[in-house]
C-alpha cells in the first residue's frame, strides 16, 4: 500500500511529471530484447578493452582455455523511460516539499519497479547457461548479472581472448585483448561486461611529501612518517611544524561544539567500502584511546556484505590495509559515536571487491546512513561499462536513502597520471567520483605557513590530546607539484614554467616533480573509448552529463558535464608542514609501532582521508535531523547557492580565517591551485604549456599559460565549493 500511496501523492501535485506506481510497475515493464538470439549478427560493446592490452610489448600470451575467470560482472540496461523515471524519483526525494522526499527503496522495489523485465534477465542468464557460464546470481536491481566461467567460454561467447601482460614495471595482469562482442539480439538489455581484466583501482592514500617547505622558505628535506618527527607539533632547525590529529580536525571545522552538544554520530553507521581488512583492530583501539575517542562510545567491526552477489573475506592485504586505518580512524575523528563498519569483499577475478560491496549495501534490509569510498581509476581508463556500473551501484545507494562520499583523487586534474612524476595524458578525473549520485570530496591544505601566521592559529604546545590547533586555519588547494604558483613563488620564482621556471630549476626536479595534489576537473570519458592510451580528450569519449544541481551555482562553468571536486577538507601530505597522524604498525609496509606519545607515528595524507572525514559530519547531520539523507550533494549546492549567490561571497572567504567567517557554511578557498607538472607525451602535448625546457604545467591551453586549476571565487576545480564549517552545515541542513 506504500507504493500506492506514492502514486497517488505523486499524481496529486503539478509539479510531479511522472507516475510512480510501484505496485504494477513491474508487470507493465517491456522487454528490451529484440527478437531470436542469433549468434552470427553482432554488435561491440565499446569502451570495454583496458589500455594496456592496446601495446603489444605488454602481451605475454593467451593464457590457458581452462583458465578460471570467477565473479564477471555484467551490466544490464534499463529502457530509456525507466532510467528517466528513476533519475527524476531519486532527484525527488532529495527535494523539500516533494510528496517523495526521503521516501526510500528497497532494493527489491528497486528491481521490481526499474530493473528490466523478468523475461529479459530470464534470457540473459538462460544464454550464458548455454555458453557454459555458472554461479550465476542476479542482484535485486536487476542491474548487476554475477558469473564465472572459463577464459575458453568468454573466448566462445564474448568474442575475444583473454591474455597475460606485464608491463614495463614488472606488474602482472590479465585482460582481454578487445572489445566484447554479443548477439545484437541482446544489445537493448546488456549494457556491458564491468571489466574482463584484473587492473584494480588503488587506494588514494600518501605517504609523507619528498620535500617540505620551512617557515624561511628553504626546501627542508622530506620526513619519513616512522623518523621520530611525524609528531602533531614538533620542532627542526629552529623551524615548528603542525600535523593534524583529531583534536585539530575538530577545532578547525567546528565539529567540537556539534560533540559537546551530543551530537556525535550516535545510532549511524557509517561503512568504509574496502577490498582489505585492516592490519590490525588494535591499531584503531590505540589511536581511538590516545586522541581521546573513546570516550564518545562509538564501535567499529569489519563486515562483509551479503547478498546475490558473493562477498569473500579478503583478509590483510599488505598496503591495502593502510588505507582502511586511514579510513576508519578519521571517519571516527568527526563522528567518534557512530558505528563504523569496515565493509570489506575480496576482489574476484575481474571486479573489484569494493564494487560488490556497494552493491549488497545497497539492497540490504538496512543500509547504512553513509559510505565513504576512498578509491578510484580514471574514467578513460575505467572503461564505459565500469564507469556506468559506478552510477549504477550509487544511484541504487542513493534511492535507499545512503549518502555516498567518494575522493576525488590524488592526481591534479590528471587522473590517468596517478602516482607519477609528472603527467602526459592531459585532463582526467576519477569515474568513481564523477557520478550525479555521489559528493565528490577534494583536498585542501591549510595556508598559515604560506602567509608566515603559524603563531596566529596553532598553540605552541600541545593539548591532552596532543591537539594544537586554535581556531579554523585559512585553506589553500592541497598541492605537492613544482607547478604550484604558490611554491614557485616562495623558492623565488615568477613563473613554474619554461627553462627559468621553478618546473625546470634544480631543487624543482629534484624536489617537486610529482602530481600528487587533490584531484579537481571536468568528466571527459564517461562514455565512450579514447584513442590515445588514458587521453580522455580524443576518440569517441564524452563527460557525464552534469546534474541540474550543479548548475547554477556561481563559479561552476556552463561546460554541461560532471565537475569535481563537490566539497574539499584537509587532505596534504607535508608539503607545508601539515599532514594526518595514524595508528598504522605494520611495519612491511612502513608503519611502526603506535606506543607512547605518537611523536614517531606514521603520516599520511591525501583525499582518502578527506572523504571519511566529510563521512563522518554526515552522520552528525543525520543524527540532528534524525533521518537519513541520501544524495547530499543537491542539499550542499543548495546551501552553497544560498551563501554565494550571484557573485561569490567576501565574507565567507577562507583567507578571512576567522574574522567575519562564524556564520559561514563554507569557507570558499581562493588561493591557490591544483596544478600539475606534466611533459610531452612522444611528440605531443596534452593539456600542457611547455614553452621551453623538459617539463610544464598543467594548461587548458598548449600555446599560453590557462592553468588547471586555479582557485575563485565561488565554485572552482582545485576545491569545488571549499571546505565546511562542521556545526553551521548541521544546524543549516
Amino acid at each position: 500500500m506504500r507504493n500506492l500511496r506514492l502514486a497517488v501523492l505523486c499524481l496529486a501535485v503539478p509539479a510531479c511529471a511522472f507516475t510512480l506506481n510501484l505496485a504494477s510497475h513491474a508487470e507493465a515493464t517491456r522487454s528490451l530484447i529484440a527478437g531470436k538470439i542469433d549468434e552470427s549478427k553482432l554488435v561491440t560493446l565499446e569502451g570495454n578493452t583496458h589500455p594496456a592490452a592496446w601495446k603489444s610489448s605488454n602481451d605475454r600470451g593467451a593464457v590457458a582455455d581452462d583458465f578460471r575467470l570467477d565473479g564477471i560482472q555484467m551490466l544490464l540496461k534499463r529502457s530509456p523511460e525507466q532510467q528517466a523515471a528513476l533519475d527524476k524519483l531519486v532527484d525527488a526525494q532529495t527535494t523539500k516539499g516533494s510528496p517523495l522526499y526521503h521516501q526510500w527503496l528497497s532494493g527489491a522495489e528497486l528491481g521490481r519497479t526499474f530493473g528490466p523485465a523478468n523475461g529479459d534477465v530470464a534470457t540473459v542468464t538462460t544464454w550464458l547457461t548455454s555458453h557454459g557460464f555458472s554461479q550465476i546470481t542476479v542482484d535485486p536491481s536487476r542491474m548487476f548479472v554475477t558469473f564465472s566461467g572459463t577464459a575458453g567460454d568468454v573466448r566462445e561467447a564474448f568474442h575475444t581472448e583473454i591474455h597475460n601482460l606485464e608491463l614495463k614495471n614488472g606488474d602482472k595482469h590479465i585482460a582481454n585483448m578487445s572489445d566484447p562482442q554479443i548477439p545484437a539480439a541482446l544489445a537493448g538489455v546488456i549494457g556491458g561486461l564491468v571489466s574482463l581484466h584484473n587492473f584494480f583501482p588503488q587506494p588514494l592514500v600518501k605517504k609523507i611529501a619528498p620535500a617540505v617547505i620551512a617557515k624561511d622558505r628553504s626546501v627542508l628535506p622530506g620526513r619519513k612518517p616512522n623518523d621520530g618527527t611525524g609528531d602533531y607539533t614538533f620542532t627542526s632547525g629552529g623551524d615548528t611544524y603542525y600535523a593534524i590529529v583529531p583534536g585539530d580536525v575538530q577545532t578547525i571545522y567546528n565539529v567540537s561544539p556539534l560533540l559537546a552538544a551530543g551530537l556525535t554520530g550516535k545510532g549511524e553507521t557509517i561503512a568504509l567500502i574496502e577490498d582489505s581488512n585492516d592490519y590490525k583492530d588494535a591499531d584503531i583501539t590505540t589511536f581511538k584511546s590516545t586522541f581521546g575517542l573513546t570516550s564518545y562510545g562509538g564501535t567499529f567491526s569489519t563486515v562483509h556484505p551479503t547478498g546475490k552477489t558473493t562477498c569473500t573475506n579478503p583478509g590483510d592485504v599488505a598496503g591495502t590495509d593502510l588505507e582502511v586505518e586511514l579510513d576508519v580512524e578519521y571517519a571516527a575523528a568527526t563522528a567518534p559515536g557512530a558505528t563504523l563498519e569496515i565493509a570489506s569483499c575480496k576482489d574476484t577475478s575481474t571486479t573489484f571487491g569494493g564494487l560488490i560491496a556497494v552493491e549488497n549495501l545497497a539492497a540490504a534490509t538496512t543500509p547504512p546512513q553513509v559510505m565513504s569510498i576512498s578509491y578510484g581509476y580514471c574514467e578513460a581508463e575505467n572503461g564505459a561499462t565500469a564507469n556506468a556500473a559506478f552510477v549504477t551501484a550509487y544511484e541504487a545507494a542513493a534511492s535507499a536513502g545512503v549518502s555516498v562520499f567518494v575522493s576525488s583523487g590524488d592526481e591534479s586534474s590528471t587522473s590517468c597520471d596517478a602516482d607519477a612524476t609528472y603527467a602526459t595524458h592531459g585532463t582526467n578525473v576519477s569515474g568513481w567520483t564523477s557520478t550525479p549520485y555521489n559528493t565528490s570530496v577534494g583536498g585542501t591544505d591549510f595556508g598559515d605557513a604560506y602567509a608566515g601566521t603559524t603563531s596566529t592559529y596553532w598553540n605552541s604546545t600541545n593539548g591532552t590530546y596532543y591537539n594544537s590547533a586554535k581556531s579554523y586555519i585559512p585553506e589553500i588547494p592541497w598541492n605537492d607539484s613544482c607547478a604550484s604558483q604558490l611554491i614557485a613563488t616562495v623558492e623565488g620564482y615568477s613563473a613554474t614554467y619554461g627553462t627559468a621556471g621553478f618546473c625546470n630549476s634544480t631543487v624543482g626536479k629534484e624536489d617537486f616533480l610529482t602530481t600528487a595534489s587533490g584531484s579537481g576537473g571536468p568528466s571527459n570519458c564517461y562514455t565512450g573509448a579514447p584513442t590515445k592510451t588514458g587521453v580522455g580528450t580524443t576518440g569517441t569519449c564524452k563527460g557525464q552529463a552534469k546534474p541540474s544541481w550543479q548548475s547554477g551555482l556561481y563559479g561552476n562553468p556552463s561546460d554541461g558535464v560532471r565537475d569535481i571536486p563537490d566539497v574539499s577538507l584537509f587532505a596534504a601530505n607535508g608539503v607545508w608542514g601539515h599532514y594526518i597522524v595514524i595508528c598504522y604498525s605494520s611495519t612491511r609496509e612502513g608503519g611502526v609501532a603506535c606506543t607512547g606519545a605518537p611523536s614517531g607515528w606514521t603520516g599520511v595524507g591525501g583525499t582518502s582521508a578527506s572523504s571519511p572525514m566529510m563521512a563522518g559530519i554526515q552522520a552528525l547531520v543525520d543524527q540532528y535531523t534524525g533521518a537519513k539523507q541520501g544524495n547530499a550533494a543537491p542539499t550542499l549546492y543548495s546551501l552553497a547557492k544560498a551563501e554565494y549567490g550571484s557573485g561569490g561571497s567576501s565574507t565567507c572567504n577562507s583567507s578571512n580565517g576567522t574574522s567575519g567567517t562564524s556564520a559561514c557554511i563554507f569557507y570558499d578557498v581562493t588561493l591557490g591551485d591544483n596544478n600539475s607538472v606534466c611533459k610531452k607525451d612522444g611528440t605531443t602535448l596534452y593539456d600542457c604549456y611547455l614553452p621551453s625546457g623538459t617539463y610544464g604545467v598543467g594548461s587548458t591551453s598548449t600555446s599560453s599559460y590557462s592553468p588547471t586549476y586555479k582557485t575563485t571565487s565561488g565554485w572552482d576545480f582545485a576545491t569545488g565549493i571549499g571546505s565546511v564549517n562542521a556545526y553551521n552545515l548541521v544546524h543549516g541542513w
